[in-house]
This record gives C-alpha cells, structure tokens and sequence, in this order.
C-alpha cells in the first residue's frame, strides 16, 4: 500500500506539473493575447521598468568580467599587478603611474586593478614569482575608501584568519605563505589615524604569511603627496628589481610608450555611432531589474529645491545653503553622512588649457579613446566624446599638475627657454612648490607661466588624458536630519576663492563650491556670476523650467553618528561650516523628543567671525533647541568689535565643569567638525586640559583618557584640511 501511495502522489505532481507548463507556454492563445509569436516573452529580453513615455532604454550584451585576477594575469601574460583603494583618484592615478614606468623602464608585464572590480580572497593562489602593489588611500577617520571596503572587512576587520580560496595550506595560519607584496600608503597627518589602512594591511598581510618587498612607503597630504611618492618609488623599484632579478641600473629611458591612442571622427562617422557622452558618468546600473543605483560611479542628478545665501552682505563672503530633492531615487542617507557633488570644470579653464594646447577650434570634435595594451580594458571615461567633454567634464585641469607631468612635457616645449622652465619646475622641488604647488596653478595656468601669455604648444593629447586624473566628487557634510527629512538631502558650503601668499595677484577658486553658487545664480535669478560654469548638464539634461537645475550627487556613509541612546549627553564643537552635521544631529534629537523619546543634554559650541555676519542658522537654533532639556548653543566670535578674538576652544575652557560632568559622569559622545589643522588639535587639547584641571588628573592620564574615549567612539571628528 506504501508503494502505490507513492506511485499515485508521483504521477499527481508529475501531472500538476505537465498542465502547469502547458498553460504558461500557450497562455497567449488561451488569454487571447494577440502577440505575435516573434515577440512572445520568453523571448524577450529582461528589460527595467520605466515611466510611461520615458526614452526606450538600450540593452547591450557585454562579456562577463572575470573576478579572477589571477586568471586574469595568466590570459594576458602579466607578472605584476597593481592594486589601489582611491577616493578622489590620486592613489588609482600613482597604480597607473608606477605600472606605467614598470612597463616602460623594466619592460614588467603589470596591469592595474580596482580592488572592487576582483575576489581578493585569490590572494593566495597568486604564484610566489609574481608580485602585487597595493598603493591605499586612508579616508576620513582611517577608513578604507569606498572601493576598498569589501577587501578591508575580508582581510582586516574579519576573522584572525581570514578565508582564502584554496582553504588546505600547511601552517593553517599562513594562508599568504607564497605571496610578495609592495605597500603604499595616501594619508593625512593632521587626522589621528593617519594612513591606518595601509599600515593595518601591511601588518596583517605579513602576520597571513605574505612578505614585503622593500619598505613600505606613506604619503602626507598635509605635507607633500607627490614629493613622498617620488621619492619612495625609486627605493621601492631597486627592492623590485632585486626580487625579481632584473638589473635596476639598466633600465629603459627610451620614447614614451602611449597608454592610450585617441582617434578623431569625421562627421560622417559621427552620424554612424550609436550615442556620443557630453558629460555623461555611465550608462545607469540596474537592481533588480527594477530601478537604477547610484553610487561614486552613477551619480543621480538631483533637482536643487532650495538655494539661499546665509552670510549677510555685508561679510563680503558666500555661503550656500541648499536642499537637494532625492525624492524617488532610491537614495536614502543617515544623519551624518556625506554628499558628494560633481562639478564641472570652469568654462575659463576649459578655454585657457584648449587655447594654450591648439586644440580651440576643434572642441566639439568627437574623439574615441582606446587603450594600446589588449589586455586593458578600463577607460578612464566614457567614449565616444568630445575634446570640450574630456577639458570640461572628465580630467581635473583645475588641480596643480604633477611635477613628474611638468616634467614629461619639456621635449615638447616650443622654444628653448620653455624647455628649461619646464626642466626646473619638473626636476627642482622648491621651483615647483613656489611656482605650482603652493600658487594653486591650474594646468593652463602653469603653460601659460612658462610659456609666455598669448604663446602655445602641441602635446599628445593622450599624454594629457593619462597624466592628469579623473575630476572627481566633493564631499559635504550633510546639514540635515533624516528624520526630520528623509526625501531632502542639506549641504552648507562657503564659496571658496582666496589669492595665494606666493601670487597675491592671482585668485584661486574652490572647484566645486562655486559650481554650486552658479547653479544658485541661475536659481534664483541673481546675475552673471564669476568664474561662469556651464551647468545645463549632457545636452541640457541638468535645467529644469526656467531657473531650475539639478546637480548630479551620490551618498557616501559615514560614522559620524549619534549615540543609539538618545538619553546619552552629546557636546559637538563646530565652528564656522563645521555646523553642518550638527545642525542634523540637532534636528534629529528634537524629531526625537516629538516622537516621545528621552533626550539627553545636546550642548553645541559654534564659532564665526561676527554674529550679524556669519553666525549660521542662528534664526533656527532657539526652535530646534527649545524642547530638549540642557540644549543650548554655545558661541565664539573671532572678529566682533570691542571684543577680543574668541575661539571654540575658549568658551570650552569656560564651561569646563559642564564638559566634564556630561563627559566622564554622565557617558556623552563628543563631538568635532571642521579644521583638522588647528581648531581639532586646539580642541584635542583643551579637554586634555580640562580633564588635568577638573579631573585632577596628570597630563599623562589625561592623554590617555582622551584616547581611550576616541578608542570606544565616544570621541568622534569629521575633520578636514
């Protein structure tokens, strides 16, 4: 009985099956669907949802992107690979240089490699004759950057031992026994874990077994990057050049060897291509199959709401306030994140560099670049395009130049002191430092310095694409609450322009700042604004009616955060911009208190020059803070007649038995925004002082105590050069 039982229940589900499949496969005929066969929908491909009369969205079949980079090297015959972990570009710029001059000087076989873009746990499958560079970026408060993330959390803030991918090794705790590394680290030294993730890998990398080739190498931005790197690199390549047996003393120095070959197109062809980018970033990724993602490779271009002016005229300064509308997007955000805006270059810029390289009068030529290695596929923007697109959109010509990229253009110098302008700046440290680095000297601006005003030069155009790094995104705290505004992102942003000590003549201008106070003129109406930004977007996409623009923004998180126990103490010191987290902060406790939560005391320190010039929000504080018990703000000004020079480090000294008892008596978090030069270490040291004084404690404990705060998070910054 057993056995028929499951017999009959067999060919019960085998029938359910059979008619089930028969109905969906004739399901057109049987709804009377008037389909036609060839467009039946098993056929069809998986296409995104879209909004009734949206543009057709284009689907293309690419090839599967190997994750394997190993195998990767072993299809393209490459020994040396180049990994990088970048924010802003520079650390992916230095793997592309030293890959580069591997190729070029030792004939290495390299490649480079986004560390997202691979499975890192193939570490130890890569063979002992092989090497792996990683050139890392710390970010913020010594957090990888958003590219290295996956890898970090694998290898660093995981397990003691991480998984690989062979998993049978003969010391279980050396996994990394047959890997040979290089390390170099991008940091900052004025934050206090200054290049932690380059030294956190190096050191776990070493404890798994691998080993270090050379010295591990560190850059300061607050000092001198490039001087750093170059002068690490050429130590770094003797130790290569000893592991891998090649003789350092014979390299190449023969001709350039291109990255990349740029072709131009006819008009004729031109009409053939299927879409040409005028300042597009990628074409939109999918989740789903639903809705698009942005990230710091697909920014959203997000309709600016709200633009308001908050220094009185008189200050002789700007600052924006802005609301951006990310309602529908998909993009949410914490309080205390950060968004990133992408700027375009200045339309002054953009003309200055074409006309000094001979290439004015063919701006809108459309341009294809491709990479001269097969085995590259990365481009470092999206082509087909134009010259205007790539001087405009795409390479950062407002940024200094390298000195090595100085360096590199002497053959091509028009006349013979040209040559030995460019020779100097490229080759002597101080003629550069006072000529491009501390001058702020964009690229047009150094050609036009050496050679002359109204005089020009050609330079391989693909010699500039490779040298110069990608335009990247800034990043804003966000002055809002997600609370209190989950479809509406805040930022506040002073208009930077300032003259440079070594070149008073000259006025250097924030990139990014003053895009945004172009798309505020445009907003509301308020005239020409200088330097001019062409702010319309790719073919107009970025205005919306007759003032309104958007501006293309993605979100980075950060742990910058309130204490999940609202009921904790907080005191935030931010003076000037370094508001604008805390003015989220704020509004999120007072959202608390009207959702009936306990809120514990919120006491902000805010300082600025004069308070009927730039005391920032000061209309909103009294609202925000009248509900939450011990809320007050407390200020500092720096430039107020009759009274001297106050900074937020002062009225800390005054209210130091107020800090203490919400600090050490009651468990607060701490908090610091803004200048990490001065103001963060001014205020690193006053509650070092306040311990030693209200706490009775040495100077020694009390370094310590404030250490250990910063080690259990209740000292936090999101502090910036």
């Amino acid at each position: 009985m057993a056995d028929a039982a499951i017999d009959t229940l067999d060919i019960a589900i085998l029938g359910a099956v059979l008619v089930g499949s028969g109905i969906y496969w004739f399901k057109d005929k049987l709804l009377g669907n008037s389909s036609s066969p060839k467009t039946s929908i098993a056929k069809q491909p998986l296409v995104p949802m879209q909004k009734p009369n949206a543009p057709a969205l284009k689907i293309t079949k690419t090839a599967r992107k190997t994750r394997d980079f190993v195998e990767k090297m072993k299809e393209t015959d490459k020994t040396v690979i180049f990994f990088y972990g970048s924010q802003t570009g520079t650390a992916e710029d230095y793997a592309a240089r030293l890959a580069k001059e591997g190729t070029q000087r030792y004939n290495l076989k390299t490649m480079t490699a986004d560390l997202e873009d691979y499975d890192m746990n193939l570490l130890d499958t890569l063979p002992a004759d092989h090497l792996a560079v990683f050139v890392l970026a710390t970010y913020g408060e010594g957090e990888p950057t958003d590219n290295a993330v996956d890898f970090w959390e694998h290898l660093v803030t995981g397990e003691d031992v991480p998984e690989f991918s062979v998993g049978d090794y003969e010391d279980a705790d050396k996994p990394l026994n047959h890997l040979n590394f290089v390390m170099f680290g991008l940091g900052n030294r004025t934050y206090e874990h200054y290049n932690s993730v380059c030294r956190r890998v190096d050191e776990k990398l070493q404890a798994l077994g691998a080993t270090r080739i050379g010295e591990r190498g560190e850059g300061d931005d607050d000092g001198s990057l490039e001087e750093d790197f170059l002068s690490w690199k050429d130590d770094m390549w003797k130790a290569t050049c000893d592991f891998l047996g090649i003789d350092f003393l014979a390299g190449n120095s023969g001709p350039r060897q291109a990255t990349y070959k740029v072709q131009e197109h006819t008009p004729e062809e031109v009409e053939g291509l299927k879409k040409v980018y005028y300042g597009e970033h990628q074409e939109p990724k999918f989740m789903l199959g639903s809705r698009p993602t942005y990230d710091s490779k697909n920014p959203y271009s997000a309709p600016i709401a709200v633009s308001r002016e908050l220094f009185e005229v008189s200050a002789n300064r700007h600052c924006l306030h802005m609301e951006v509308d990310i309602t529908g997007s998909g993009i949410t955000y914490q309080t205390g994140d950060h968004i990133a805006v992408w700027s375009v270059n200045a339309e002054q810029e953009v003309n200055k560099l074409a006309t000094v390289l001979r290439i004015a009068d063919k701006l809108d030529t459309v341009l294809t670049v491709s990479n001269t290695d097969p085995a590259s596929t990365k481009l470092p923007f999206p082509v087909p395009t134009t010259y205007r697109t790539v001087l405009r959109n795409y390479v950062d010509i407002t940024a200094p130049p390298s000195r090595a990229f100085i360096g590199q253009l002497t053959p091509f110098a028009p006349t013979e002191a040209a040559s030995k302008l460019f020779a100097l700046w490229g080759q002597d440290k101080e003629a550069f430092r006072i000529n491009v680095a501390d001058a702020r000297r964009s690229l047009g601006t150094v050609l036009e310095k050496i050679l002359g005003v109204g005089q020009s030069m050609e330079i391989p155009f693909d010699l500039l694409i490779e040298s110069i790094p990608r335009l990247q995104a800034r990043y804003y705290s966000i002055s809002s609450s997600a609370k209190a505004h989950p479809t509406s992102i805040h930022l506040t942003a002073v208009v930077l322009d300032y003259k440079p000590d070594v070149a008073p003549e000259e006025t250097v201008y924030g990139l990014a700042t003053n895009f945004l106070h172009s798309c505020h003129g445009r907003i509301n109406q308020s005239g020409p604004i200088e330097p001019k930004y062409e702010i319309s977007g790719p073919n107009g996409a970025h205005f919306v009616g007759e003032t309104g623009v958007k501006v293309p923004v993605h979100v980075r998180h950060s742990n910058f955060k309130l204490p999940r126990n609202s009921a904790l103490p907080i005191i935030m010191i931010g003076p000037g911009t370094g508001v604008a987290p805390f003015r989220g902060f704020v509004q999120d406790r007072a959202q608390d208190v009207k959702n009936g939560k306990k809120v514990g005391a919120t006491v902000l320190f805010f300082g600025c020059r004069r308070e009927d010039e730039d005391y920032l929000y000061k209309d909103e504080w009294p609202e925000l803070m009248k509900d939450i018990e011990g809320g007050q703000v407390i200020t500092a000004f720096s430039r107020q007649p009759g009274v001297p020079k106050t900074y937020v480090q002062h009225r800390m000294s005054e209210h130091k038995e107020l800090i203490w008892d919400l600090i050490h008596k009651k468990g607060g978090y701490f908090y610091v925004c803004g200048d990490a030069k001065n103001m963060a270490r001014e205020v690193n040291h006053t509650l070092i002082e306040i311990a030693m004084s209200v706490g009775e404690m040495s100077e020694e404990k009390a370094t310590t105590y404030v250490k250990e705060l910063r080690g259990r998070g209740r000292y936090e910054e999101d502090v910036w050069s």
